[in-house]
């Protein structure tokens, strides 16, 4: 079975079924194999740039032939049987629009399977979903049940929190943009209150006053393709903005970095991760200890 993944959750899920793809895009890095796995795309956007240059790129971009661009010659010479891509963001990854187009220009006898996560509940029958598709459905429902035992025991252990604290978590920095899709829910279900977005709506631009207005107990910084290093050179876009030492969340300490680009912004197995690292963050006497590469406080790193 030969399978290209077209987004970095997609390759998570393949190699966690016990397959190695043949193609991936030019963002799949993890596990650490997926490195050294021909890319079938590329980048219109300068990912080292800053947020707001990053901003304006990508709408620069979606007005012009799109963010990503396919190799098909690259593509055409790993003939795939499977392709997985999304279609879930344009600026995320390459849509299945562009990729149905390039399977039929190029004549390949390969089928797209388009995933679109909004919610776990969509990430674990997507799972199920590549399992058929690249046969290994039973690796995938053992995978699945794995991860659904520890959402069970994150939801089982906050009902021993003493609070519900609120939370914001920043998908974006330059503008401020507020994380939608899955990341309310697994929000809720890791003992918070998610009150700037509703569970499974896009992520969105929102005005500073807004965030300040609700002014939020958690406050989470985890930008899309971003890791910790990058977000700490671009921390400056939220923290000297007005009234942010007035906020709850940074007066009593409780400002966090996530790694956005491999856990927060990845539809993958490893979000999972990432409900029981929120669930650290609101609730740190009920969970380990968190681990520095995937998040932060705040504080130690304006110091």
């Amino acid at each position: 079975m030969r399978v290209v993944t077209l987004l970095p959750s997609a390759t998570e899920i393949v190699y966690a079924l016990g397959v190695e793809p043949v193609g991936v895009s030019h963002e799949c890095d993890y596990p650490p194999a997926a490195r050294e796995v021909p890319s079938v795309n590329r980048s219109r956007v300068d990912p080292e740039a800053s947020s707001n240059e990053i901003n304006e790129q990508v709408a620069e971009a979606e007005s012009g032939n799109g963010v990503y661009a396919i190799d098909r010659e690259a593509l055409a010479s790993v003939d795939p049987d499977v392709i997985i891509t999304q279609g879930v963001c344009d600026v995320c990854a390459v849509d299945h629009v562009q990729v149905e187009a390039a399977v039929e220009s190029l004549g390949l006898d390969a089928d797209v399977v388009t995933l679109d996560v909004h919610s776990l509940a969509d990430l674990f029958e997507s799972i199920q979903r590549v399992g058929v598709a690249i046969d290994r459905e039973a690796a995938a429902t053992d995978l699945v049940a794995d991860l659904r035992e520890r959402v069970a025991a994150v939801e089982s252990t906050v009902e021993r929190a003493p609070d519900t604290p609120s939370v914001a978590v920043l998908d974006w920095l330059d503008p401020v943009m507020v994380a939608g899709h899955w990341v309310p829910e697994m929000v809720e279900k890791a003992g918070g209150t998610y009150g700037m977005e509703d569970a499974g709506a896009h992520s969105r631009p929102r005005e500073w006053e807004e965030v300040r207005a609700y002014n939020p107990d958690v406050l989470v910084a985890a930008p899309c393709g971003f890791d910790i290093e990058q977000t700490r050179e671009n921390l400056a876009d939220v923290t000297e903005r007005p009234g942010f030492d007035d906020l709850t969340a940074v007066r009593e300490g409780r400002t966090y970095v996530m790694d956005g680009h491999h856990y927060v912004n990845r539809s993958g197995p490893r979000l999972v991760d990432t409900l029981e690292f929120l669930a650290a963050v609101m609730h740190p006497g009920l969970f380990d200890t968190l681990p520095r590469d995937a998040v932060q406080e705040l504080p130690a790193l304006r110091a």
